[in-house]
């Protein structure tokens, strides 16, 4: 009985933990500057209405940025739920 209660608070553990993935890179040679730019979409339970844009392009737009310095691409995801997100930073 033991055995069978720690593996079912394992398992619920484990489900109900995130986990997140985050590509960041440098986009061109510019300076990084103070401005950021985010676009960001959350998506529940596998049904997406709509259309976002999470582009670079869009990104920057958000942020004010005309010269993109660096770009940063994360998903996160939840039981229930997965963000995607671009961050762009330049001046």
């Amino acid at each position: 009985m033991r055995k069978l209660l720690l593996t079912i608070g394992a398992a619920a553990l484990f489900a109900l933990s995130s986990c997140t993935v985050s590509y960041p890179g440098f986009a061109t040679s510019n300076p990084v500057g103070s401005k950021v730019g985010v676009a960001e979409r959350t998506i529940i339970l596998f049904f997406a209405f709509g259309h976002t844009n999470l582009g670079i392009e869009q990104a920057a737009k958000n942020g004010g940025i005309t010269k993109v310095a660096t770009v940063d691409t994360s998903i996160a995801g939840g039981l229930f739920s997965v963000t995607y997100k671009t961050t762009v930073t330049g001046e």
